[in-house]
């Protein structure tokens, strides 16, 4: 029971059958389980919530809350309100998340849209292209990538540079961590146009497990274009590497007579 800050009403404490009969109108037979007490709510006189066990399938741990009221000096109860409510150890759904949040990099398939919202703040406005406009205007454009309804925002660009320097083309991925040098020196970088190429460029080696990817200038990986070379100044900062030992004396038996 609960603690009591006025006394309870007897005849709605008392009236545990008729609000079992009122919670099996609405649950149905052999839906509705032990009563599990009372309540008195808040704030009102001679108004008290009987609870029920739960006994649907896939309510585990839910109750019936059945609501009874009496008018003063009134003989008669009267049942104000049915619903199931979680109790302790409910089994619930979980948190409702928008599908913005939800949505994976991943999740886009084959004839799937995914239409930007028209306040988006990854984007603003471009520079759209118009018939008149002059031959260096259009080269100026198309030289900042502009034409567009929309282009890249400042936030969508940080955005953007948080995501792939934190990826797997950012300096701290473990192919980075063991490379002979950083993707800054190597042949196969193909910058980014504008801002993003002092940062950011595509790797074009077929033979890199970065080939078609953004990399950072800081990245790396084995398949560097000057990768041998990179990798004896590298053992020649830490110390020359010991000279091979060749045995000229002993010999293999291949066991041919």
């Amino acid at each position: 029971m609960a603690a009591l800050a006025t006394k309870p009403d007897a005849t709605l404490v008392a009236s545990v059958d008729l609000a079992r009969a009122a919670a099996v109108e609405e649950a149905g037979a052999g839906l509705v389980g032990e009563h599990l007490g009372w309540t008195l709510e808040p704030d009102a006189e001679r108004v008290l919530t009987h609870r029920f066990a739960s006994l649907a399938p896939g309510y585990r741990g839910w109750v019936w809350a059945v609501t009874v009221s009496r008018i003063s000096r009134g003989r008669s109860v009267t049942v104000d309100e049915v619903v199931q409510l979680p109790g302790e150890g409910a089994l619930l759904a979980p948190p409702w998340v928008p599908w913005a949040e939800r949505l994976r990099p991943d999740d886009l398939g084959p004839g799937d849209l995914l239409p930007s919202s028209p306040d988006d703040p990854r984007l603003v406005p471009g520079y759209l292209v118009r018939a008149d406009d002059e031959p260096d205007v259009l080269e100026v454009v198309v030289e900042l990538g502009l034409g567009r309804h929309r282009v890249l925002s400042p936030e969508g660009r940080d955005e953007a540079a948080d995501r792939w320097i934190n990826g797997r083309g950012g300096p701290g991925a473990e192919l980075a961590e063991a490379a002979p040098a950083t993707c800054e020196t190597c042949g196969f970088l193909v910058h980014l146009g504008g801002a993003m190429g002092r940062v950011f460029g595509v790797c074009a080696n077929e033979w890199s497990p970065s080939d078609g990817i953004v990399v950072s200038v800081d990245h790396g990986c084995g398949a560097h274009s000057e990768g041998a070379a990179a990798a004896v100044r590298s053992r020649g900062r830490a110390g020359e590497a010991a000279a091979p030992v060749v045995d000229d004396y002993g010999y293999d038996d291949l066991g041919h007579s």
